[in-house]
């Protein structure tokens, strides 16, 4: 059987870990990497996967691209790799933009959307909560140490402030957050998109500074939904603990999430799918 052969837009510290182990992958083939400058691949990816150029990745015949580079390369280019593959979405923040997630829904014609879940525990129940229309509310509370945001505007100024007491930097709506933190809030993008009968206006999100978190993030998770019993909500909480290095955005255990993700990435068809 064929390996499936994926091309990788961004070489980060994530795009690097994907790298590495779809080198040594026994089903899935390394076809090409682009990175914004080209310099940082030189010495450590092999040129003949090394794409100067993205407008010619259909040169390079993939049947996955997975994106973990920055939101704007799903607005340029995510029509465009759908046409032609399908398409993993490591930056799901972008899909914030209304006008570019009915875009993408709509392009998913001959490939599948993927989701990458990620740090989001439970995104497929969610999902089925969803579909069965039982779904009444979602939302994700993030605690990191200062460091470890990418903030922008007001956002990053009160974080700036934050010294020695744990902050609440926002809380509210996923949507107008994921274009102020949008390296931050991709686990809440995800929920969103898994909650696809709430979406970012009504998937709720909350940030937290906590200079006490020097070795994780910590992520919680709340879902209520409908029952069978009359007058009795559904609800879950779950809490995950991510040993994370201090300043970094990246927990560890997303990594062996994401690459779990590549390889689920597959035979779904058409449309959008959680991986």
């Amino acid at each position: 059987m064929a390996r499936r052969k994926v091309g990788v837009v961004g070489y980060g510290h994530l795009g690097q870990y994907l790298v590495e182990h779809l080198l040594s992958s026994e089903t899935c083939e390394l076809c090409f990497v682009w990175n914004r400058t080209t310099s940082a691949l030189k010495g450590k990816v092999d040129d003949k996967y090394i794409l100067d150029d993205l407008e010619m990745f259909s040169q390079c015949g993939a049947d996955l691209i997975v994106e973990v580079a920055h939101p704007v390369i799903t607005e340029t280019y995510g029509e465009k790799f759908l046409h032609d593959a399908d398409y993993m979405v490591g930056s799901p923040t972008g899909l914030a933009k209304k006008e570019l997630e009915l875009k993408l829904r709509n392009a998913t014609v001959k490939h599948g959307l993927y989701i990458p879940a990620g740090a989001l525990w439970g995104g497929e129940d969610i999902k089925k909560m969803a579909d069965r229309d039982t779904l009444k509310a979602v939302k994700l509370t993030m605690s990191f140490h200062p460091s470890s945001f990418r903030l922008l505007g007001e956002l990053d100024v009160k974080n700036k402030a934050v010294k020695e007491k744990k902050t609440v930097l926002y809380d509210g709506e996923v949507r107008p957050l994921c274009s102020l933190a949008p390296s931050n809030t991709n686990t809440m993008a995800a929920a969103s998109l898994a909650a696809h009968t709430l979406g970012f206006d009504k998937v709720q999100g909350c940030l937290i500074a906590d200079p006490e978190l020097t070795d994780y993030h910590i992520i919680q998770t709340e879902v209520w939904g409908n029952s069978h019993i009359k007058d009795k909500v559904f609800y879950v909480c779950t809490v995950r603990k991510n040993p994370a290095t201090k300043g970094h955005v990246t927990g560890s255990a997303t990594y062996n999430s994401f690459l779990s993700s590549v390889y689920g990435a597959n035979g779904k068809g058409p449309g959008v799918h959680l991986c």
